[in-house]
């Protein structure tokens, strides 16, 4: 069997390069191709440096060879990457927190798709694999964190540090915790503005003792608001988790809240999706799944976007009492749910390091337009 170079051409002409509108050969991705029998070697280019992107492209590139030529090909894909190189830096007007190696925001496009439980989990599993965790429940208006981690009669200690006052976070499960509700009433309601909320995160942020950490969880509020935009001009985020249910309307929100982190003037990398209440398995019926809310709607999202499914977790009773009594499911050790969880924490792990490898650090954003205020005048 011989395989003819043009053949092979032709069938790479029905691929799109990732992030670009032209198939691979004519936008001059495929720089060689050569044929030695029944194998064949393809050398490509590609401009995003995602893993999904590169794993994307061998694929489509084998299958069009199998498809389109020959089924029995031995195909060898040598794909380079060539990123383009990172954006001079700006002013940065936030400032980092001394001893906290990574800050991730946990966020979510709508409100209850489980983002604050997500986050507690994810908290444990962290301290469970021996890293030092804290998390800020930023939900101003409706932090739940406190009765998740079992202290919401606790309140923060004064303690001094270097010479200054400072806010000692409540600590349980090994993770370190701060939270508007530790100095709230339990029935009273947070009526406050943007600038007031913001000033409160503020000082919960650079006012506390946090220590070492090797990773700050931030729970941030649903949606894409104010609360959002002073955590990033406050500090550099080192990448966000979107959390979401399989849910049409929930991906759809789940989708603005993405592109909220990857717009230029933000640029937050994505670390992942999670696809939280992804089906239903009655306890009398291990082996049986129930799609509730919609199948395999964030994985479809995150082939989309080209980001990563962090994880798959279940619609499951035993979740929700965890979290109402204050001990996090992931906390189950050798269950199903512990497992879950702790995979999941794994990709997030494993998505964080990756991303502190191949790009620069987040610089806090800067704010330096009031565009489509339509209350400010020239």
């Amino acid at each position: 069997m011989k395989l003819n170079k043009k053949d092979i051409l032709e069938a790479l002409r029905t691929i799109t390069v990732p992030g670009a509108g032209e198939n691979m050969v004519d936008s001059g991705a495929v720089t060689n191709v050569l044929t030695f029998g029944d194998e064949v070697i393809v050398d490509i280019t590609i401009k995003n440096p995602t893993l999904q992107a590169r794993k994307k492209t061998e694929v489509e590139i084998m299958k069009a060879i199998h498809d389109q030529v020959e089924q029995k090909a031995q195909v060898k894909v040598n794909l380079k990457v060539d990123a383009p190189a990172p954006k001079e830096k700006v002013e940065i007007k936030g400032k980092q927190i001394p001893g906290i190696k990574n800050i991730v925001a946990i966020a979510s496009g709508k409100g209850g798709v489980g983002k604050s439980t997500t986050t507690a989990n994810i908290a444990v599993s962290l301290s469970e694999m021996g890293f030092k965790v804290g998390v800020l429940d930023a939900d101003i208006y409706g932090p739940s964190i406190p009765i998740m981690f079992d202290v919401p009669d606790e309140r923060p200690l004064s303690v001094n540090v270097g010479g200054k006052s400072k806010m000692k976070p409540v600590e349980n499960y090994g993770v370190k915790v701060l939270s508007i509700g530790f100095f709230t009433k339990p029935d009273q309601a947070v009526v406050w503005r943007g600038p007031m909320a913001a000033k409160a995160l503020n000082q919960m942020i650079f006012d506390a003792a946090w220590g070492e950490l090797d990773f700050l969880l931030l729970d941030l509020p649903p949606g894409t608001g104010d609360i959002h935009l002073s955590i990033m001009q406050s500090l550099p985020i080192t990448g966000a988790v979107i959390v979401s249910t399989p849910q049409t309307v929930a991906l759809a929100d789940a989708k603005k809240g993405v592109a909220m982190f990857q717009q230029e003037s933000i640029n937050v990398p994505v670390l992942g999706i999670v696809e939280n209440m992804a089906y239903f398995t009655p306890e009398e019926l291990p082996d049986n799944k129930y799609y509730i809310f919609g199948k395999e709607g964030a994985r479809n999202l995150a082939e989309d976007l080209e980001v990563r499914l962090l994880g798959e977790i279940p619609l499951v009773q035993s979740i929700r009492e965890a979290g109402d009594v204050g001990r996090p499911a992931a906390l189950q050790s050798g269950s199903p749910l512990s497992e879950a969880y702790e995979e999941l924490t794994r990709n997030v792990v494993e998505e964080t390091v990756r991303r502190n490898k191949n790009l620069p650090p987040t610089e806090a954003i800067k704010i330096t337009t009031m565009a489509g205020c339509s209350a400010v005048k020239n």
